[in-house]
């Protein structure tokens, strides 16, 4: 199975192109050059958020990070993001984008994940979602490209399980249809109506909705704003932070937690854009007004994506470029600063063979072990912590990768005088 990105990035179908990635990183990269040079500026702009002692790694590695990987998940949109256009335009963009997909396979510049948003299978756009994804998939197919791994295709403004059997049902006649091997493609579900949370008779509706995508479900996502906007909760309110959007939040946990889904939380809909732009030279007082603009929209995000984080959702969405560099301060932040207490706490806790032990005034037994573990997992795949700052962990890279706390006691009650990370 594919790592978990910590974000999905969104774009209108119209626009996608096989270096769409590198082209958001630099843009990426501009932002951060401009508003955010060194470490002091990019704590500054942050509100002050990040501590000083670990202001200058998180730079650093988000510098490295929007050159080497600024995007992890791709969203290819023919919703939202691709607006209302005529049946002529939506079916061009659907054969380009496959285009652009097969091409920047052959060239290796697609992000690591990579999947298509199409409209609603309500009775109204019902027809043209799976136009769409009929021709999107079987141009890719023309060209010879093959699908990326774990491409998935969402599918928005759920209302019954109904639909979810629907797109099911299209993907294996297309599977058959193209040559594909079965369950090829997988199917995201973008939680934003209220029967998407709670069925008519009153149940929660969320694992029926997995179910019904015929063991195709990978990630099951919020979106924050239809679902608020849906129960007449005012513009100026629909926020991540929206006591509504931690009942959902917490609804996907208890339903769909150990389930085997990924579960991907909101975007922040304040984007740092500068509201003065163009070739000519701008003046000292509206550059001036660009960073303050830049820096209020990256507190936001910053915040949302660590709220998010210490509430155990590690994926969310990101709607500009420009939030790369808040989401990924926000994400190596998350786990640097957690990273002495971790792993002072796991190295103690497998020292004590699994027993519960007390570390300073925390209290761990192995449901914490597996909880510190899932820690250093998610540092490592996300880039936050290196290979060196995990084996303060007391763990192996070989324990590490059992991805199992118990397993790891088990295997050092086998060889106990093997598995130091020393």
């Amino acid at each position: 199975m594919q790592k978990q990105p910590v974000h999905t990035v969104v774009g209108g179908a119209h626009l996608f192109r096989r270096d769409t990635a590198a082209k958001l990183g630099r843009i990426a990269g501009g932002y951060l050059d401009r508003y955010a040079a060194d470490p002091a500026s990019l704590a500054d702009a942050l509100g002050n958020r990040l501590p000083p002692e670990t202001a200058e790694a998180v730079h650093r590695r988000v510098c490295a990070k929007l050159e080497r990987e600024p995007v992890e998940c791709f969203l290819i949109d023919f919703e939202d993001g691709f607006g209302a256009r005529s049946e002529v335009e939506e079916d061009e963009a659907a054969t380009a984008a496959a285009a652009e997909v097969a091409a920047g396979a052959a060239a290796g510049s697609l992000p690591p994940s990579l999947g298509i948003r199409i409209k609603s299978l309500s009775e109204a756009t019902g027809g043209r979602a799976l136009r769409t994804l009929e021709l999107f998939l079987a141009a890719l197919a023309r060209t010879g490209g093959e699908l990326p791994d774990g491409f998935t295709v969402l599918l928005p403004k759920i209302v019954d399980a109904g639909q979810v059997e629907r797109l099911s049902g299209a993907l294996d006649r297309l599977e058959t249809t193209l040559g594909l091997p079965e369950r090829r493609v997988g199917i995201d579900l973008m939680i934003e109506t209220p029967q998407s949370l709670v069925a008519p008779d009153g149940r929660i509706a969320l694992p029926g909705l997995v179910a019904a995508a015929g063991r195709r479900c990978r990630t099951v996502h919020l979106g924050a704003y239809d679902l608020t906007g849906a129960v007449a909760v005012a513009a100026e309110a629909q926020t991540l932070g929206h006591p509504l959007c931690d009942m959902a939040r917490q609804l996907l946990q208890l339903s769909l937690g150990g389930s085997g889904v990924r579960l991907a939380d909101g975007a922040t809909n304040v984007l740092p854009v500068e509201p003065h732009r163009g070739t000519a030279e701008i003046s000292p007082a509206e550059r001036v007004e660009n960073t303050a603009v830049v820096h209020d929209a990256w507190r936001l995000h910053y915040a949302d994506v660590r709220r998010s984080l210490s509430q155990g959702f590690y994926q969310s969405w990101d709607l500009h470029p420009a939030q790369l560099v808040s989401r990924f301060a926000a994400v190596f932040s998350f786990f640097l600063e957690g990273l002495d207490a971790a792993a002072s706490r796991l190295d103690r806790f497998v020292s004590a063979a699994g027993q519960a032990v007390l570390t300073g005034s925390v209290f761990d037994d192995e449901a914490s072990g597996q909880g510190l573990l899932n820690f250093f997992l998610r540092g490592l795949a996300s880039g936050a912590l290196t290979a060196e700052e995990a084996a303060r962990s007391g763990l192996t890279p070989a324990e590490l990768e059992t991805r199992s706390f118990r397993a790891i006691l088990a295997g050092r009650e086998e060889a106990p005088h093997q598995g130091r990370a020393r």
